[in-house]
């Protein structure tokens, strides 16, 4: 087996603290009869065919699933349309003068968009597409920041029946060429800059050096973010028109939604971080609307009356799922953010908390590991009472940085949804839904209902309850990846082959005797050292757990003798000085939590960890600089120069 049982882990599993659902709480939840397991368990079909009824159809499915491993269609038959359900449908009923997206600038500038609104907006842009002869099934780019326009004209898009594929704002030219060339896509749709900490990031440039070599792209559109008084950016004739120009040469007010298969590409999605030949995760409709629709209505017990916030990018996944797709499927008003957590100040966020009465907020461990880092007085000046359901995406979050999360954000009263899932499924499976689940810190908790994950070793075989093991998922889920675009061997290669039949994650994870799953952290991220195999997030889990610690990464080290040894990059929190006396007790505090085969050889402190803007800590980055290889892709990094000074500090510190 990949992760062997050892002390973080086992003082994981033994973690005494519980929280059952505040009774308030419970007594309103949306989920509160544990017995919607039990019929999703015993009648699969039948109980994602019963949740499909709140999506709106333009015709009804003939079966619910085909499933030929590892091939899969749902709701075969059917027709519908995204962009039909997140916006039009909304502006039927009494939601049409409902907030749909509360937009707030880097800069401070603030926008409001009714559902009503968006509805127009949305139309326009998918008739200026049609004017640029984009048609069903032409795939579209789109290089924006955080701006409304981003999730505008992807339902534009959808609208119409044109795949779309959003790439991160922060990618460098080489990385949108490459994943332009692979989707071959037909337009682009891009602003002039972006605001970052108060810099301007290039965009339009970026786009210019990207499509020398895209030869398929006919039409850049930019949208004036910063305006050209701000920044003056080159305008290529015949192929490049201003964002206004393009809506203005557009006669029509409304594009009728076209009526689409229930597996009709809705987007492709490269992932981050990848060499090589970029990886497209293509999404469908008809299942990903619904499993992305019902598990955010359910996981955050959505009512009419929140105001949501997740705090992701929507060049990620979890933009796409649950900033776009799933809550405005659900009619939701919701928070967007343009800028970052510490700009002008460390509580910005908790100001726009305080501003908009935020009662739902969906972040990443790594961004509360940073919060307890720069101290509680930030969120102490802020009013958070609204608040009243805390989410967790991205990565496993110890136990120490979860109790924070509920003590000092959500008061003691909010409940903690930890979300486990993937670009590639779609949607959360892993969850506690929050009127029901009693929530252990550090866990995941329960496989949502219709969702059958399991653990198994390395020869495919179920694992005893609290022993690590490889987490696969044994039946199809709605909104699962229908395969990597233009390379079907490579799906089944990647997430089907190594055990048939069954959908490997690449995680690892155990369970314990309740049935509640604690993710591992990737497979690949064990270290072997004199033998013995080590989860890196066990380390990582034991020194957050020292009370100088706000966040730590750790990697293995070439060892003459171990093969593999332990260093780890720790941040200390504020006022907490780094140096010999503080590592010496950070090994010792390691070698009592997990044994002293884990103990590190090298520990660095640096002030921060390099990190996308998903919040991901970039261990691969890490193992370059300690190997003395060439840094791989950067691109995705919230501020490079966080790089640069760590391979700095890195070489003093090594001599």
């Amino acid at each position: 087996m990949t992760v062997q049982p050892s002390g973080a882990f086992e003082a994981l599993l033994q973690e005494e603290r519980r929280y059952p659902p505040p009774e308030e709480f419970k007594a309103q939840a949306i989920v509160r009869d544990p017995a919607v397991y039990e019929e999703a368990a015993r009648d699969l079909e039948g109980f994602w065919a019963r949740q499909a009824e709140q999506l709106d159809w333009f015709r009804r499915w003939e079966r619910v699933l085909e499933w030929d491993p590892p091939w899969a269609k749902w709701f075969v038959g059917g027709q519908l349309n995204a962009s039909y359900n997140c916006v039009d449908r909304h502006t039927q009923t009494w939601r049409r003068n409902k907030a749909a997206l509360i937009w707030e600038g880097e800069p401070g500038d603030e926008r409001v968009l009714t559902y009503q609104d968006v509805y127009r907006a949305v139309n326009r842009v998918a008739l200026a597409l049609k004017r640029s002869g984009v048609q069903k099934g032409d795939t579209v780019a789109i290089y924006l920041p955080m701006i409304p326009e981003l999730p505008i004209t992807m339902l534009a898009c959808a609208r119409i029946g044109a795949p779309h594929t959003v790439i991160f704002a922060g990618f460098s030219p080489d990385a949108i060429r490459d994943r332009i060339n692979d989707c071959q896509a037909k337009v682009v749709i891009t602003a002039d800059a972006g605001y970052r900490r108060g810099h301007l990031i290039p965009l339009k440039d970026n786009i210019d050096a990207a499509v020398k070599d895209t030869p398929s792209v006919q039409q850049v559109v930019v949208f004036p973010r910063v305006g050209s008084d701000v920044r003056r950016v080159h305008m290529q004739p015949g192929r490049d028109v201003w964002w206004g120009d393009w809506l203005d040469a557009v006669q029509e007010r409304e594009c009728p939604p076209e009526p689409l298969d229930a597996e009709h590409p809705l987007y492709i999605l490269y992932t981050s971080g990848t060499t090589g030949k970029p990886k497209g995760v293509l999404h469908t409709t008809a299942g990903y609307l619904l499993g992305t629709s019902l598990t955010h209505r359910w996981i955050f017990d959505l009512k009419d009356e929140d105001v949501y916030w997740c705090t992701a990018d929507i060049g990620w996944v979890t933009g796409h799922s649950y900033v776009v797709y799933g809550p405005m499927a659900n009619g939701a008003t919701q928070v967007i953010f343009e800028g970052t957590p510490d700009y002008p100040d460390k509580d910005r966020w908790w100001r726009i908390i305080e501003k908009y009465r935020v009662t739902i907020l969906y972040t990443a461990p790594t961004a509360i590991r940073g919060f307890m880092r720069w101290g509680v007085e930030y969120p102490r000046r802020c009013d958070l009472s609204s608040l009243r359901v805390l989410g967790t995406v991205g990565e496993p979050i110890n136990p120490e940085a979860w109790v924070w999360y509920h003590e000092h954000i959500g008061g003691g009263r909010c409940p903690v949804v930890d979300t486990w899932w993937q670009t590639e499924t779609g949607m959360i499976l892993i969850s506690p839904l929050p009127g029901l689940t009693t929530l252990k810190p550090g866990s995941a908790t329960l496989p949502f209902p219709g969702v059958e994950p399991d653990i198994v070793d390395e020869q495919g075989q179920p694992v005893p309850v609290d022993r690590g093991g490889y987490l696969i998922l044994r039946r199809p889920w709605p909104a699962m990846m229908r395969t990597i675009w233009g390379d079907p061997d490579r799906y089944v290669q990647q997430y089907w082959s190594r055990f048939p039949g069954n959908y490997f994650t690449g995680d690892g994870a155990r369970r314990d005797s309740d049935g509640y799953y604690w993710l591992l952290g990737r497979v690949d991220d064990v270290l072997n050292v004199a033998g013995h195999r080590i989860g890196t997030m066990e380390v990582e889990s034991a020194l957050v757990s020292h009370p100088a610690v706000a966040e730590a990464a750790v990697i293995g080290i070439s060892h003459e003798l171990k093969g593999q040894a332990v260093a780890a990059f720790v941040t200390p929190r504020g006022g907490m000085a780094a140096n010999e006396a503080l590592a010496q007790e950070l090994r010792e505090h390691v070698a009592q939590k997990i044994g002293a085969i884990a103990r590190p050889d090298r520990i660095f402190f640096t002030a921060e960890l390099p990190k996308t803007r998903s919040a991901k800590i970039m261990r691969r980055l890490l193992r370059d600089i300690a190997e003395g290889r060439v840094l791989g892709d950067t691109t995705t990094l919230t501020d490079p120069t966080v790089l640069a000074e760590i391979k700095k500090q890195y070489e003093e510190q090594e001599g």
